[in-house]
């Protein structure tokens, strides 16, 4: 098995993106491939809507159109590029409802850490030792080495208010919950 993974975006026809989801999971199942293709997402958000005066929750595909895979990558022995072996492109290109994968001419083209952060298909987890009141410092980004006060917290939204002095005033400054350690009193 490949210690390395990439999520991959995989275009579908419309209204069919759980198909092609279950579909590749049941491939997945029946040929014994967990090992190369890990995980299949349809990337989904919770809205309220208003319809008649009734309020209620619906599940909304965020990319209508595109499912997620997370795939096992291998160096290619010629280029020394991460890419999916063809039985894996082959098994999922060859999916009933797939149009092909997102990338110049459909060559499957992997996201970034960061984009898959961003897009919400995988959360980052961070544990933070900190609460509202404590003294941390700033550990990355512009105001890196000062010393604040943690005003307000918003560990599901990935992010802490803290206020610090500058230029003899008091400033609030949003931060990332990792942009941040709690300093240690003695």
């Amino acid at each position: 098995m490949a210690d390395i993974s990439k999520w991959y975006v995989v275009h579908t026809y419309s209204g069919y993106e759980n198909k092609v989801a279950t579909n590749i999971e049941k491939i997945v199942e029946n040929r014994k491939m967990h090992d190369l293709i890990l995980e299949v997402k349809v990337p989904t958000e919770i809205v309220t809507e208003i319809k008649d005066d009734q309020k209620r929750e619906v599940e909304r595909k965020i990319f209508p159109g595109y499912v997620m895979v997370k795939v096992a990558v291998f160096e290619d022995e010629d280029t020394g590029d991460l890419e999916m072996t063809d039985d894996t492109w082959y098994v999922i290109r060859n999916t009933r409802g797939v149009t092909g994968f997102v990338g110049p001419e459909s060559k499957p083209v992997p996201l970034t850490e960061a984009e898959v952060y961003a897009m919400g298909v995988e959360k980052k987890i961070i544990e933070i030792d900190y609460e509202i009141g404590d003294m941390v410092k700033i550990i990355d980004g512009a105001f890196e080495g000062i010393i604040g006060v943690v005003r307000e917290l918003d560990v599901d939204g990935n992010s802490v208010c803290v206020v610090i002095s500058m230029l003899g005033r008091e400033t609030p400054v949003d931060l990332e919950l990792d942009q941040v350690e709690k300093v240690e009193e003695d």
